[in-house]
């Protein structure tokens, strides 16, 4: 019973065998020598190098010529009045004028807001009488210094002869200490008619701040225009009562007004002062103005530049808030008009094109991007004159040998 396992085994390990061995004589095919299927291999890996490097790749290039533009700086900004300010009173009371409606314009100088003066007339009465009263005081005080002057001097006198009286015996100890005495009280008394007269003095400069003061606050029941503009606000309605910091009225300037954009950091050092700006409005309209104010500091969050373009306005057809794109010249450029889909990137992330370079080899040309127009893209960076593949451009590197295509730009 045990040998039919072991002939199993057997027939089962012959067949193997046969199967894994034998498989090409069963099958008729010849076996391949390993040195045959090495040069196979590499014979079929040269000829995968040659297709990739050594054979020409067809491309469509254009033959561009540099052209000097007007190499501007283009933003997106708005207009901005010129001044604005909102009137504010500076002391309390009820307006008694008729207010104005928004949008009328008025003059420097013209009353907005007049307040009800109250008692500030008599508050000013009493403080020119006061002023008054302290002036008239002053001849008195400088007579009683005059007359404390002339005691003194008598006063000396009397000690001085005291003295040499008692010096030579003809007079008592006790009378010179007694004119002695009456010296240090005379040059008091001169102290005390100066400290007075000083004193008259001070009260005409208090009594002449209480003048000034009342004249003042009689000044802040007018408020009115610091300059010509437009009432964006209606004033303040008669019979409301304004407390400090209420609102009167709010006045704008408008001409000239101002054009107001940022400029990115790569651009700001092309704008200067004085340079001539245009803009066009989202309404349509074009304006045209000057630089006025260049940034020194920039923008925490945008990292951008304001600039400021100041444009007549004698019309007030121009408002403020509107959207604009400003164009402010710039010293010219060399530059290729030449289309979008030329450009590419190379390994490195940099934009630029591929050239047509000697002997037909592709090269990569870094440039910068100058302007975007429905034409084209204007582009720096390249030489006089460049022959820059167009179509295929993407498909070559660097030292490919290239047949070039050329056609018209624009084709």
């Amino acid at each position: 019973m045990r040998l039919f396992p072991i002939l199993a085994a057997i027939l089962v390990s012959i067949l193997i065998y046969v199967f894994v061995f034998e498989r090409d004589r069963l099958t008729g095919a010849s076996p391949e020598p390993a040195d045959t299927q090495s040069e196979t291999a590499q014979a079929q890996s040269s000829e995968d190098t040659d297709d990739e490097t050594g054979k020409p790749v067809g491309v469509v290039a254009v033959q561009s010529t540099a052209r000097t533009i007007d190499s501007a700086v283009i933003l997106r900004g708005q207009t901005e009045a010129f001044r604005q300010v909102e009137l504010r009173a500076e002391t309390s009371g009820q307006v008694v004028s008729d207010p104005l409606r928004k949008g009328a314009f008025v003059e420097i100088g013209q009353p907005l807001c007049q307040l009800d003066p109250g008692t500030r007339e008599s508050a000013l009465a009493e403080a020119k009488s006061r002023l008054s009263a302290a002036r008239a005081s002053i001849p008195e005080a400088r007579a009683r210094v005059e007359e404390a002057q002339s005691r003194l001097e008598e006063a000396r006198i009397n000690d001085n002869a005291a003295t040499r009286l008692s010096e030579e015996g003809f007079a008592s100890q006790t009378r010179a200490a007694s004119t002695k005495a009456a010296l240090r009280s005379a040059e008091a008394t001169v102290e005390a008619a100066r400290t007075g007269l000083e004193t008259a003095r001070a009260q005409i400069d208090s009594a002449q701040a209480g003048v000034d003061a009342a004249e003042k606050e009689i000044e802040r029941l007018t408020i009115s225009a610091p300059f010509s503009g437009l009432l964006e606000s209606d004033t303040a309605e008669l019979g409301s009562l304004l407390q400090p910091g209420a609102l009167c009225a709010t006045v704008i300037q408008l001409d000239p007004i101002q054009l107001v954009g940022f400029v990115p950091e790569t651009e700001v050092d092309r704008v200067e002062i004085g340079a001539v700006a245009g803009a066009r409005l989202a309404s349509g309209g074009e304006i045209q103005g000057k630089v006025t104010f260049l940034s020194r500091q920039a923008d925490q969050t945008t990292r951008t530049f304001r600039v400021e373009i100041q444009v007549p306005n004698p019309d007030l057809t121009l408002r403020d808030g509107q959207t604009a794109e400003i164009v402010i010249s710039a010293d010219g450029a060399k530059a290729h008009l030449l289309p979008q889909s030329a450009l590419t990137l190379n390994d490195e992330g940099t934009l630029g094109v591929r050239l047509v370079g000697e002997d037909d080899l592709a090269v990569f040309a870094p440039v910068t991007l100058l302007r975007d127009t429905p034409n084209g893209v204007w582009l720096s960076g390249l030489p006089e004159q460049a022959d820059v593949i167009v179509i295929g451009q993407e498909y070559v590197t660097d030292g490919v040998h290239v047949v070039p295509s050329y056609q018209e730009l624009g084709q």
